[in-house]
């Protein structure tokens, strides 16, 4: 800091010297604190490269996790009513919007957002969060 405020001197006002030491200080700490945010970041960023081979490939333990969740999730999309899997399926695994939807199924958007209610809602009373974690 004591540097900081040796080569700030020349932009120096004859005005408030404490306040003056005060801001710089203060700029310092903003500094400092978003440099260790920015490491934080980093950090998480490089998360994902831990998980693949040097190939690059997935690695193989990150692939049978991957493939036993799906196979688990097309069991339990199975046992769903076939008016809730669809909306599901077409909302979430398609990624359509509800005017897509609801022009694929003829129907209107509002039934379409009631669709994915009563289907979230029969999702919520029948799976148990603690299965998914």
């Amino acid at each position: 800091m004591f540097i900081q405020i040796h080569k700030s001197l020349p932009d120096y006002r004859s005005q408030g010297f404490k306040t003056w030491i005060s801001r710089i200080a203060m700029n310092k700490a903003i500094d400092f604190k978003r440099k260790q945010n920015r490491r934080r970041e980093d950090l998480y960023d490089s998360e994902p490269a831990l998980l693949k081979v040097v190939s690059g490939d997935e690695a193989p333990l990150a692939r049978m996790l991957r493939e036993e969740q799906s196979d688990e999730m097309r069991k339990r999309m199975a046992e769903m009513p076939q008016g809730h899997r669809d909306v599901i399926e077409a909302f979430y695994f398609q990624g359509k919007n509800y005017e897509e939807i609801s022009a694929e199924m003829h129907v209107t958007v509002k039934t379409v957002e009631s669709k994915l209610y009563r289907a979230r809602m029969w999702i919520r009373q029948h799976w148990r969060e603690e299965e998914w974690r």
